[in-house]
């Protein structure tokens, strides 16, 4: 039984000019320093999935064996990870359509599993994560209680080059290290489950 622990980091837009991988590349350079753990950083832009028009639900498939080659890709790789983090941003009281299509592509890649956010957006993005631990639970995975909300609008964390300004996302850390912390347990506790 490996003790290593895989943490998938998504990027949960992929518009031009997106704020997400700022606090993508800061979530995922946190998550590297815990120990005993192997973090990847998934842009779905390397992953550009169709849109989801198979006649047969993906809990029906078996055995990774979807129609479509992309699908194919997305669910080998998210049936490597032990937990996951989304960053989301928040679009119209939800999340991004191109983050809940790779969210419904596939499904028992995602089971037994726990899950942490990293939101921005209105109200920190709140209601996007609220509707993303709904989905979560219907795709049999543990949504953990803390989340990161990056509040006081992510426009507003950057400097006149797009970069983001020194110090920027400090005030969030002591909600990283808590997210952190709960999916780390969660992570282990439900990989000796799944292995045993």
């Amino acid at each position: 039984m490996s003790t290593q622990v895989k943490i998938k980091i998504i990027l949960g837009s992929t518009r031009q000019n997106r704020f997400s991988d700022k606090p993508g590349a800061w979530i995922f350079e946190e998550t590297k320093k815990k120990e005993g753990v192997d973090a990847e950083l998934l842009d779905l832009r390397d992953y550009p999935l169709p849109f989801f028009d198979e006649p047969m639900s993906p809990a029906m498939i078996k055995d990774g064996a979807y129609p479509n080659e992309a699908t194919k890709k997305w669910a080998l790789k998210i049936s490597e990870a032990d937990a996951f983090i989304m960053v989301t941003p928040e679009y119209n009281h939800g999340t991004s359509g191109v983050l809940k299509n790779a969210l419904d592509s596939v499904y028992t890649e995602w089971n037994n599993k726990p899950i942490g956010f990293v939101s921005y957006g209105g109200v920190g993005g709140a209601r996007a994560v609220e509707q993303l631990r709904l989905v979560a639970i219907e795709l049999q995975m543990a949504p953990i209680r803390s989340a990161v909300h990056i509040m006081g609008g992510p426009w507003n964390l950057l400097d006149d080059n797009g970069k983001l300004k020194d110090g920027a996302l400090e005030p969030f850390q002591q909600s990283a290290e808590g997210m952190l912390d709960q999916l780390m347990w969660w992570a282990r506790a439900l990989k000796t489950a799944r292995e045993q």
